[in-house]
């Protein structure tokens, strides 16, 4: 129920190295409402939402194995 937005972002670089190994690692969303700030803050339907994403493409990538 969610329209994906693919745009390059700065950092992910555990990220991008363990992808190129061969081990899927997306960059789920965050809730990103102060962004690395000291007012940084997440509400629960984001991570809620976050879950059911990973869930998802956990069930995705079981299928494909």
């Amino acid at each position: 129920g969610l329209d994906p937005h693919e745009t390059s972002i700065r950092g992910g670089t555990d990220g991008s190295r363990l992808s190129f190994m061969g081990l899927p690692t997306p960059n789920i969303f965050a809730g990103e409402q102060n962004f690395h700030s000291r007012l940084e803050w997440v509400s629960a339907q984001d991570m809620e939402k976050a879950v059911e994403v990973i869930v998802n493409l956990a069930m995705i990538w079981e299928e494909r194995a």
